[in-house]
């Protein structure tokens, strides 16, 4: 039997399981959007703000590694990191083990923005879950996030 997303429940997939991914789905693209709403930075796109905080927490990195670390385009990498270089948040430098390269790194300037995104996040999260939600809610979310880490195990 087939729902609305298509799935075949024959082929071993239990309703509730069905239900379960795609409303964690759903959630979590909501989540993604309030988190991206909440931090102001500098008018800068997702894509740019996610290739920022990826500099921020992994280092330096050519702009290829970038690109495929981000799953996009080397061309769209080289357009996001115009982009932050435009805004004073990265500097490039040649790559000292191949000198044809450049590593991209952040400027103390995107060090800022970035560590600054990440505490609005976090602050409005901890604050969301503070004022909408009773102490025992709250712990059966952290259960549930326990659950969910399995997810990211496989």
């Amino acid at each position: 039997m087939n729902n609305a997303e298509g799935i075949d429940h024959s082929e071993g997939i239990s309703e509730s399981a069905d239900r379960a991914a795609r409303e964690l789905r759903v959630m979590f693209s909501r989540l993604r959007r309030r988190l991206r709403e909440v931090s102001d930075s500098q008018d800068l796109t997702p894509s740019q703000v996610s290739a920022l905080n990826r500099l921020s927490k992994a280092g330096a990195a050519t702009a290829s590694g970038l690109a495929a670390s981000e799953g996009v385009r080397p061309q769209s990498m080289a357009a996001t990191l115009a982009a932050l270089d435009q805004h004073g948040l990265i500097e490039r430098r040649p790559d000292p083990e191949d000198g044809r390269r450049q590593l991209v790194t952040l400027t103390d300037a995107g060090r800022e923005s970035a560590e600054g995104t990440r505490q609005a996040r976090g602050e409005w999260l901890a604050r969301a879950f503070q004022d909408q939600y009773s102490e025992e809610e709250r712990l059966t979310v952290v259960t549930a996030l326990t659950l969910l880490e399995r997810l990211t195990e496989a």
